[in-house]
């Protein structure tokens, strides 16, 4: 009797584990008579649904902090405004770069946790890596605009994880189609470029489509990743664009649409832009002793505008602290301002600001063949210390007035199953490229505040903890991109 009851218990919780055959026992007899039976582990929660593979680093410092793990947490959607991608390419900036080696953690630390509840160090293990191109896996509930199985592309802000992983969680308002003309390859090479090129464009220095006619605009460190793409999008609107650059890289700006190439090697940039008329735009993507001259060549009380892409801003922070640091950026930047503003010319910072709208329309250029990607080499997912270490070389090539190291380091290949083989594709083979429902979405956005004179020293808090403002997408999300 013993048996049979033990029995029928026995298949009872078999079935509800799933784990058939524990055993059986005869308790009458004083003898086991067990037979074991395979049986599978039971987990309250498949761990293959909650870890993934990732590049992360645990502290900030050189190439070998790089670690791969098959046990990052799975990203989760916290917020209705969220979705989740799987990445099938993501590429390497940079920021990627400066980030490993800890540049901006005070500033980026401060946007995490603004009330500082966690304690310094509490962003490991991070993942690295901006640029994503992929397929949209899940949505949070307020996401009406994307739907699972959506091919988007986006640039992730810097205080959130990156893109070197399988999955990454973006929110609604920082994605968009992904143009139809180009690859996931292709695509991944331009969001963080293209929003950084726009934001010092159109935000900081006020060129539009409409009045960007015949505008003369110079442009520094135009073989870059930025500078590749100011020089497309400003021929895109018919300006007169020049170009600074070294001789090999004089026939790819060339192809993509610069009007003169002056070569830095060749002699004094300042002596050969004597011989060229005054601009009404400066685009600066080196800084340096350039600053000190640059906006001699900008047309005098006319409206004409230097933007800078090379700030103090994160420097301060990270060496001085965030209040002191952000006190000191106000009095610097405050300071160029009227100083230039007397001379008749306007001093502007840029800096990178995610948003999916303004990728809405640099996807249509894309589409419309106006703007193509430039890509240097690709790599595979396994390779990604490699991928770092051809970015740092090409800074390391930098010189005073250019930052080499053309341009964009593609990763493909984001499965465990695909950890082989990796393709090059030289900048000489930069790839010759509307999207459905874009066009009836809110796009209105709210330019950059004009920070000039005394009313700067007022407005510098506001405008480093806010930056640009974006109409979100999503009812419960407002994109507050910070300064970076």
């Amino acid at each position: 009797m013993l048996l049979k009851v033990h029995t029928f218990s026995r298949k009872v919780f078999s079935s509800l584990l799933h784990c058939p055959g524990l055993g059986v026992t005869c308790l009458g007899m004083g003898k086991s008579l067990i037979q074991q039976l395979p049986c599978r582990n039971f987990h309250v929660s498949c761990q293959r649904c909650t870890m993934m593979p990732s590049w992360v680093i645990d502290r900030y410092g050189k190439n070998d902090v790089l670690r791969f793990t098959n046990n990052m947490m799975f990203p989760l959607i916290n917020f209705p405004n969220e979705v989740i991608i799987k990445v099938h390419a993501a590429s390497l900036n940079p920021i990627d770069v400066n980030m490993r080696s800890g540049y901006g953690a005070a500033a980026i630390r401060m946007k995490r946790d603004p009330l500082h509840i966690t304690s310094t160090g509490s962003e490991f293990p991070l993942t690295l890596g901006r640029d994503v191109s992929g397929v949209v896996m899940e949505c949070g509930l307020d996401v009406k605009y994307f739907r699972p199985g959506d091919e988007v592309w986006a640039a992730v802000p810097p205080w959130k994880q990156g893109t070197l992983s399988e999955f990454v969680l973006a929110s609604g308002n920082e994605i968009s189609k992904k143009p139809r003309c180009l690859s996931h390859t292709q695509a991944a090479s331009l969001p963080y470029a293209g929003l950084t090129a726009w934001s010092a464009i159109r935000l900081a220095g006020g060129l539009n489509q409409d009045n960007c006619s015949n505008k003369r605009v110079l442009i520094f460190g135009a073989a870059g990743g930025v500078g590749t793409f100011a020089i497309q999008l400003m021929k895109a609107w018919g300006a007169h664009v020049t170009a600074v650059c070294s001789q090999d890289a004089s026939e790819l700006v060339k192809r993509l649409g610069a009007d003169d190439v002056i070569d830095y090697k060749s002699g004094s940039v300042e002596e050969q832009l004597k011989t060229l008329p005054l601009f009404d735009f400066i685009l600066d993507n080196v800084g340096g002793s350039t600053e000190k001259w640059a906006p001699d060549f900008l047309k005098k009380w006319s409206g004409a505008t230097y933007v800078s892409l090379i700030t103090p801003f994160l420097v301060n922070m990270d060496r001085l602290g965030v209040a002191d640091g952000m006190l000191r950026t106000g009095m610097t930047f405050g300071s160029k301002t009227f100083k230039h503003l007397c001379k008749g010319v306007h001093y502007r910072w840029a800096f990178f600001a995610p948003s999916g709208p303004y990728l809405d329309e640099i996807a249509d250029l894309v589409d419309a063949g106006k703007i193509h990607p430039v890509i240097d080499q690709v790599f595979s997912f396994s390779d990604v210390p490699k991928a770092f270490q051809k970015m740092e070389e090409g800074h390391a090539r930098g010189k005073t007035l250019q930052t080499e190291g053309i341009l964009t380091v593609i990763l493909e290949g984001f499965s465990t199953n695909s950890y082989a083989g990796s393709a090059q594709l030289t900048a000489e083979q930069s790839v010759d490229v509307k999207t459905d429902g874009v066009s009836s979405r809110i796009q209105t956005t709210t330019d950059i505040l004009q920070y000039d004179c005394i009313f700067f020293l007022l407005l510098f808090p506001a405008f480093m903890l806010i930056g640009q403002s974006v109409v979100p997408r999503c009812s419960h999300d407002l994109l507050i991109p910070d300064s970076f």
